[in-house]
């Protein structure tokens, strides 16, 4: 039997040796010059193709509205690969990349700028042999994601000939409610069939994240308790201990509810509360977190199971440090969260009556996010008080970033004559049990694109999904009140902490 067309017959597909490179293909960048692509997109394409795991001709094409030469570009991009890349700078590599990048001159409503870039890429076509392949990253502000789309579809770039492909990448945030989702996905399947849309986010190329599936359905140790009859609660946390920077233009309006828990926090929670998929291709995967998802319920009183809040000022890090209201740009009268905390339920068999807490904030005690797993008490202790008073409950930790790893925590006795029972913790360490290091997320997931799989990419129903969860809590905080206030470089409002304990629970400190 013939191999299929480009494919190598002297390639055996279940050989988890050779790793997966991508085929003749380009990626152009929309919004080269700002922060996403200098730090991560420019340094992720270096370090694949110095793992060889790009095609010899690869081509990078970036399109802004600077006045550069191709030159020029090319020197941004060494710049930001030298400074952010994970991998070592080798000359050779670089030598090879640099044949295939050019840049691009124009706004996004000039056609002249299009026109230039269909020629480029058919010229690249030529000189690099892309095949005609190519993935558009729109690393631009979502307001120019439909004119951006549109153009693409007007100059005839979104169309696929004699087999090539084209795909649209799109970055976060995804509208800002379920209604502007929706309209950007109707504008954006206009151009690009549902299999050619790849939305990034960056937290499902994280090898923790992917790590849950491994932790829960490679093994037997804890996919049996991994249910109702014995979790108690589980806590989803994403906290950061900076504040919003420069961003007030991007953040004021949006808060942290819409910017993290909407995408990052409830990708996490359909991971953690999943069924087992019948595989780990990507349709497979999307059905079963949809399942989840369509199976969160909101709590019937959202004054009590959900907080907002908004940094002040403070101490972080040995620096003092303004709240959120004195940050520049902010409007003194502003009610955009800097931090958010809510309870959800999951209304199917394995997950009634335990609930899933979601917190996330800026100006908070430390970098971390983690998802914990905390189980049942004994239901029945035949030690005394006294002698389980430093005595928790068992919990499993997925720790995300930093320190990537996963820890355990349970009962052991303290040794001495008496029998007295306090927690410990076993830990397991990426960096202690692999010799290799993490790629980067925006390294699998550029590649994935490049290789047309879609497993760590949400799909348009999961979007809306988590939109329709989302919404009713941002009506409900628009009409009631203003934030509650936190001091800078701690965990948060009180009132978060009263949420938990009016449910005899407490945060867990990370």
């Amino acid at each position: 039997m013939s191999p299929a067309h480009g494919a190598n017959p002297l390639r055996d597909a279940a050989d988890r040796r050779l790793p997966r490179i991508a085929g003749p293909s380009g990626l152009v960048i929309f919004g080269v010059t700002g922060d996403l692509s200098r730090k991560k997109l420019m340094p992720a394409v270096y370090d694949l193709a110095n793992r060889g795991l790009l095609p010899p001709g690869f081509a990078l094409v970036g399109f802004a509205r600077r006045d550069w030469e191709n030159e020029d570009f090319a020197q941004v991009v060494h710049d930001a690969v030298q400074e952010h890349s994970r991998t070592p700078f080798r000359e050779e590599v670089w030598q090879q990349l640099i044949q295939g990048m050019r840049f691009i001159q124009g706004t996004f409503d000039d056609d002249a700028a299009f026109k230039q870039l269909r020629e480029t890429i058919q010229e690249l076509d030529k000189e690099q042999g892309t095949g005609g392949n190519f993935a558009f990253y729109l690393s631009v502000p979502p307001k120019f994601f439909p004119k951006v789309v549109q153009q693409l579809k007007t100059h005839g770039l979104a169309d696929q000939q004699n087999g090539s492909w084209r795909r649209a990448v799109i970055e976060k945030p995804f509208g800002h409610d379920l209604a502007s989702a929706q309209e950007l996905n109707a504008i954006v399947h206009e151009v690009f069939g549902p299999d050619q849309v790849f939305r990034i986010d960056h937290y499902l190329g994280k090898e923790t994240v992917q790590n849950i599936l491994a932790l829960r359905f490679a093994n037997t140790l804890f996919e049996p308790i991994w249910n109702r009859s014995y979790v108690d609660h589980v806590q989803i946390t994403m906290a950061e201990d900076i504040g919003i920077g420069g961003r007030a233009g991007y953040y004021d309006g949006i808060g942290s509810a819409r910017d993290v828990i909407q995408n990052h926090l409830l990708q996490l929670l359909a991971l953690t509360a999943m069924e087992e998929p019948s595989s780990f291709g990507a349709d497979a995967l999307a059905a079963e977190k949809t399942k989840v998802l369509s199976a969160v319920r909101l709590p019937k009183d959202l004054g009590a199971s959900t907080v907002r809040g908004q940094y002040a000022g403070g101490w972080q890090g040995g620096e003092k440090v303004i709240g959120y209201l004195q940050e520049d740009g902010i409007d003194a009268r502003s009610t955009t969260d800097t931090y958010a905390a809510i309870k959800l339920q999951i209304d199917n068999r394995r997950w009634a009556g335990v609930p899933f807490y979601l917190r996330t904030g800026k100006r908070l005690g430390r970098r971390v996010t983690e998802i914990a797993v905390v189980f049942q008490r004994a239901p029945h202790s035949p030690f005394d008080h006294t002698a389980t008073e430093e005595l928790g409950q068992n919990a499993l930790v997925i720790r995300v970033q930093p320190d990537e790893g996963v820890t355990v925590r349970f009962g052991s006795k303290v040794p001495g004559t008496s029998m007295e029972v306090r927690d410990v913790s076993m830990d397991f360490a990426y960096g202690e049990s692999f010799t290799e290091s993490s790629p980067e997320a925006y390294e699998r997931l550029i590649l994935d694109v490049l290789l047309g799989d879609s497993n760590l990419f949400p799909r348009t129903e999961e979007v809306e999904l988590s939109w329709r969860i989302l919404d009713p809590i941002e009506k409900f905080w628009d009409g009631h009140g203003r934030p509650a206030q936190y001091p800078a470089g701690t965990w948060g409002p009180v009132e978060a902490d009263e949420m938990l304990e009016r449910d005899g629970r407490s945060w867990r400190r990370p």
